[in-house]
């Protein structure tokens, strides 16, 4: 409860800084909290003492429920607005840049989960993202922590920047909430970043981006499939090799095997159906709304308040190197698909 306590009071404090300063996205505020519950003296070990198991709690099941009430923002009858050609073009960029940040991180030498929760995080809807492949893949919650904030140091550089280039770049503001939409990371990161352009900005790259975040849902089931097979295929190879020490080892390991599709994304995508219906009330979205804002930062801040700064600088160069490589990739990437489709 300490935990829970602290990681809600933490999102009321980061809201009431994004209605003073709407640049600022609440759930990048959530996690920079959580840094600083993390690291300076007093709060330090108040968050790695009593309130560690609920903001644990919070990392990982109050995101998994964040996810699921996600939903609710992505309308299944706005992104096939789009058309086919711009669909197959923001696919298009989600796959390029999935594997050119896995390819990347790989290339300066990070672990394979490490480059995968990167390369999900980067292509689909940042810290959202990290959390769901985290659990279909179980990784490790301590592994979470270095992808979270590479992605939010980067998302809250893509706000500052973009703008920054409209007129050197001559774009439009709905050419330029495309490309907002189209490599910005997280949802409230878009927002902040194309809202500098107006509202005919704004309208584009919320329907861009949450045709990025629908991907999420077969993205995450695919790597599902993969690792359950991965895992099936592990058990069978012990089984031979072991005999009836095998079978037993096999048959422990087995039962542990993740769902062929994970229960939240299942909910996340039977949401989006509820709201592509058009029954809900604006009350209802609204109250929605600020449900899933509460539970995702509820969420990044118990995973910021994990992330010792001392230890990310043992890490090295190599992650920050890897993060801006990728993002300069996926902000090339998402320049080309504005351009495309917005003429």
């Amino acid at each position: 409860m300490p935990g829970l306590l602290s990681a809600a009071a933490a999102v009321v404090l980061s809201l009431a800084i994004h209605a003073l300063v709407p640049v600022l996205p609440a759930m990048t505020l959530a996690v920079v909290l959580g840094l600083l519950a993390a690291n300076v003296p007093g709060l330090a070990a108040w968050s790695a003492g009593r309130a560690r198991p609920g903001l644990d709690f919070a990392g990982k099941h109050l995101m998994r429920s964040g996810i699921v009430v996600l939903g609710l923002k992505v309308s299944l009858v706005d992104v096939m607005g789009l058309g086919g050609p711009a669909l197959l073009l923001i696919t298009g960029v989600v796959l390029a840049a999935f594997a050119g940040t896995y390819g990347i991180s790989r290339l300066f030498r990070l672990t394979p989960p490490v480059s995968l929760l990167i390369a999900t995080g980067f292509s689909i809807c940042g810290a959202s993202a990290i959390g769901a492949m985290a659990a279909v893949r179980r990784i490790r919650q301590q592994d979470t922590v270095l992808p979270i904030a590479l992605v939010t140091l980067c998302g809250t550089l893509a706000i500052g920047v973009l703008p920054l280039l409209v007129q050197p770049l001559g774009l439009g503001p709905e050419r330029f909430g495309a490309w907002a939409g189209a490599s910005v990371h997280d949802v409230g990161q878009v927002v902040a970043t194309a809202q500098t352009a107006g509202a005919a900005a704004l309208a584009v790259a919320v329907v861009v981006k949450l045709t990025r975040v629908v991907l999420l849902a077969p993205l995450v089931a695919v790597a599902g499939l993969q690792h359950r097979h991965a895992l099936h295929r592990r058990n069978r190879a012990g089984t031979v090799a072991g005999g009836s020490a095998g079978d037993s080892a096999g048959a422990g390991t087995t039962g542990g095997r993740p769902p062929v599709v994970p229960l939240f994304v299942v909910g996340f995508l039977a949401l989006a159906a509820l709201r592509s219906t058009g029954w809900l009330s604006p009350a209802v979205l609204d109250a929605a709304a600020m449900l899933q804002d509460l539970l995702l930062g509820m969420a990044l801040f118990g995973l910021g308040s994990a992330v010792r700064i001392g230890q990310l600088l043992h890490t090295g160069i190599r992650p920050l190197l890897a993060a801006l490589a990728s993002w300069l990739l996926i902000a090339v990437l998402g320049l080309g698909a504005a351009v495309i489709m917005i003429r």
